[in-house]
């Protein structure tokens, strides 16, 4: 997809897209649970590998076991083609792992 904000219907259909995601004021949230604090870390150290090769990065938080992601375009000022394909890897990545929620 490419750096372009998605239309009215593509925001729609984010939720049958990406169904783990919310949709609010603009980004895309998701938050995932792990089993612990090393297994937390260790996604977000494989996120921020693929995120760096996008150029596009995520907002998000650490507590213990768990991770927060929101996602927008800030430099278009809402969602964008690059949101919906970090999520879908992030998504990957999540569901790889033994112990996330």
């Amino acid at each position: 997809m490419p750096n372009e904000l998605l239309s009215t219907d593509q925001t729609i259909a984010l939720a049958t897209e990406l169904p783990e995601w919310t949709i609010l004021n603009g980004k895309i949230k998701r938050e995932i649970k792990f089993a612990d604090f090393n297994q937390a870390f260790g996604f977000m150290t494989r996120v921020a590998l693929v995120a760096e090769t996008m150029g596009h990065h995520p907002e998000w938080s650490n507590v213990w076991n768990r991770v927060v992601i929101e996602l927008t375009t800030h430099d278009l000022g809402g969602l964008s083609g690059l949101d919906v394909e970090l999520a879908k890897r992030i998504d990957a990545l999540a569901g790889s792992l033994a112990g996330s929620n």
